[in-house]
């Protein structure tokens, strides 16, 4: 155990078995899915950069969500485009556990917002006249922040588990991008401590948010169903629409990613990785666009870049 080769190797990432032949044709729809997240996510914070009128909190946690969206399809796309297209299927112990921490630290954050994000809904519905004084760019700012700090805080612990573990045998990882599970199956040495506190973190974020976000949204249900008029009722919950189809777009992929860890020890290899490509890369292609059919103001801004570059 004491060989370095052991204790700090080189992970082998997963490609699709069988079809290394057309692996360029495939990265086709990877590429294609990220360079919507980046203009998609890009025009996003543009647009409410320049829009006067969206400098309010919900759309200032929009941002943030776009940046964390960014940056998670960021750290993991184009390792995974360098080995479609280079066939470079190598990646360092210590890259390795960098790329781990930045997914599980950027999702926690992602998280995070999402329920600042249902919180402040909640708010301005259950809560109205006190939206103004409760929610403020300060407090958006501050949200930003222990997004951050809960991300590093729970999940910088994850790599620092793995770092003195050694590593023999068959270094293959199920995905093309290393998770904290999938590296810490590979450790030939009692991995108890790792699995206990990455559950624990798992829980302790992504967990309770989850819990949190849905008891928000029964409290919003509720005083929808205090209305009188089902217009009312319809008008209020369509300011809701988009921030659920952000959580769903969330929460559905990472429920997914963990069943096939969890019980799918049995299924193709494709399906990690399919479902690998899935939880990085949907919430970065759906959001902008939810938020830019919902959000008149960055249609026009959007529309108007358009209209002056055409």
């Amino acid at each position: 155990w004491s060989n370095s080769s052991e204790l700090h190797p080189s992970f082998t990432l997963a490609s699709p078995p069988g079809l290394e032949g057309v692996q360029c044709w495939l990265s086709i729809p990877l590429c294609s899915a990220y360079a919507l997240a980046v203009l998609g996510n890009g025009a996003v914070l543009l647009a409410v950069r320049a829009e006067r009128g969206l400098h309010v909190p919900m759309y200032l946690l929009l941002c943030m969500l776009a940046a964390i969206d960014l940056a998670l399809a960021t750290a993991t796309v184009p390792r995974v485009l360098c080995l479609y297209w280079l066939g470079s299927r190598q990646i360092g112990f210590g890259a390795c556990l960098l790329q781990m921490f930045l997914i599980h630290a950027l999702s926690a954050a992602e998280s995070t917002v999402l329920l600042a994000m249902a919180l402040d809904r909640y708010v301005a519905i259950c809560h109205p006249l006190r939206h103004a004084a409760v929610l403020t760019a300060g407090t958006a700012a501050k949200v930003g922040l222990v997004a951050l700090a809960r991300g590093v805080l729970f999940f910088l612990p994850l790599p620092l588990l793995l770092l003195p573990l050694p590593f023999c045998g068959p270094r293959a990882l199920s995905h093309s991008f290393c998770l904290h599970q999938d590296v810490m199956n590979l450790a030939c040495a009692d991995t108890g401590p790792s699995v206990v506190y990455g559950l624990t973190a798992i829980l302790l974020v992504m967990g309770l948010d989850a819990v949190l976000i849905c008891l928000s949204y029964a409290l919003i249900l509720r005083a929808v169903l205090r209305l009188a008029a089902w217009r009312e009722r319809l008008k209020v919950c369509g300011t809701c629409v988009a921030h659920i189809c952000a959580v769903l777009a969330f929460y559905v992929p990472l429920i997914g990613l963990s069943v096939v860890h969890r019980f799918g020890k049995d299924l193709a290899p494709l399906v990690h990785i399919v479902m690998g490509h899935v939880y990085i890369l949907v919430p970065a292609v759906l959001n902008p666009i939810v938020y830019g059919v919902r959000t008149k103001q960055i249609q026009r801004r959007i529309l108007s870049w358009m209209h002056v570059t055409g």
